[in-house]
Formats: C-alpha cells, sequence, structure tokens
C-alpha cells in the first residue's frame, strides 16, 4: 500500500539523553540513507532530517547532495530527503504541499502519560481511509522524543515490543518495522 500522503521527520531535538536532559543530538550518515530507502520502498511522500543546528543542517545537505549526484537506487531514495530546522517548519511545509496540516503522529520506544496510544492496525485504517489529509509520523533520535512534544501531537503509535522488556532499537530499525507494519503487503 504506497502512501503519496505519508511523511516521516527524524527529530534531533528536542529529544532526551540518557540522563533524560533535553539535547539535540548528531546527525548520523546511517540515519540519512536508511530512512530514505525505508521511504522510497513504502512510498512515502518524504523524509525530514530536523535540527536547529546550522552546521549540522549542512552536514545533512552535503551528504544528501553528493549522493544526488550518483544514480541508482541510493540517488532514487536520498532524493525524497528535506533538511528542516524544526518540527513547525515540517508541518508548514506539508500543510503548503497539499493545502491541509497533517495528522502528527509520534513514536516512542515505551508508552507516554498524556499520550493518546494508537495501535497499528487502528493507524494503519486511518491510513488507507484518508484521501486528502497527509499524515507525518515522527522519530526521535537519542532517547526519545521530549515528552511536550509527543503530548502535543494528535496521537502516539505504540511501542514495538520484542521477547521481553528490553527495547533499545537503533531508529532506523524501529522506522523500518513501523512503516512495515503500517504499509507493507498483508497475506
Amino acid at each position: 500500500m504506497p502512501a503519496p500522503l505519508t511523511y516521516i521527520a527524524l527529530l534531533h531535538f528536542p529529544v532526551y539523553d540518557r540522563n533524560g536532559r533535553i539535547v539535540a543530538t548528531a546527525i548520523t550518515n546511517l540515519d540519512i540513507h536508511d530512512l530514505a530507502r525505508s521511504t522510497r520502498t513504502f512510498g512515502l511522500a518524504g523524509y525530514f532530517v530536523v535540527t536547529p543546528l546550522e552546521r549540522q543542517r549542512e552536514l545533512a545537505t552535503r551528504i544528501v547532495g553528493y549522493w544526488n549526484e550518483e544514480e541508482g537506487p541510493r540517488a532514487e531514495a536520498l532524493k525524497k530527503v528535506r533538511i528542516a530546522n524544526e518540527l513547525k517548519d515540517v508541518i508548514a511545509e506539508i500543510e503548503r504541499e497539499h493545502g491541509r496540516k497533517p495528522q502528527v503522529i509520534a513514536t516512542a520506544a515505551r508508552k507516554r502519560n498524556g499520550a493518546r496510544t494508537i495501535e497499528y492496525g487502528e493507524m494503519r485504517r486511518q491510513l488507507a481511509e484518508q484521501s486528502e489529509r497527509p499524515t507525518l509520523l515522527v522519530f526521535g533520535t537519542g532517547w526519545g522524543l521530549e515528552d511536550a512534544l509527543i503530548e502535543s501531537c494528535d496521537g502516539t503509535l505504540e511501542p514495538i515490543r520484542g521477547a521481553d522488556e528490553y527495547n533499545h532499537l537503533s531508529v532506523r530499525s524501529a522506522a523500518a518495522i513501523i512503516l512495515d507494519r503500517l504499509f507493507g503487503e498483508r497475506q
């Protein structure tokens, strides 16, 4: 099921560090490449790398620009990448493109108080039924998105659950799992 009205954003701020402080994290080459590939694989409209740090935005622009000069599947995937300063800029850009503010859905590795949790089946149905309103799935780096940001979203996808309580996937892995659950082919 292609997702031409769905975008993802990888936020590098406001996120937590391991000590619970709100920080800005560094952009990684792997996150840019792998999330771009997932975006392209599942037919999403685009992928925003979001950081308030100018030098980090410049780095992301150089990485994307380098690969956009090439030919092939990686370059095709990286054409989906956009760089933004903050989440409100992403929301405004999507609204300009579609004439409607997107539904903003956060992701988190654990359930958060104050956030409306959406199960994957419900989200999958919502996405299939929405023919005009865009959706933005928000992923965080570090130790997860800041609580107030999550609470400001329209909902939060349920956390990925594994064999036990351990849940510390890379954002690249978590995003691929989530996108497959929402847009992957079902038998």
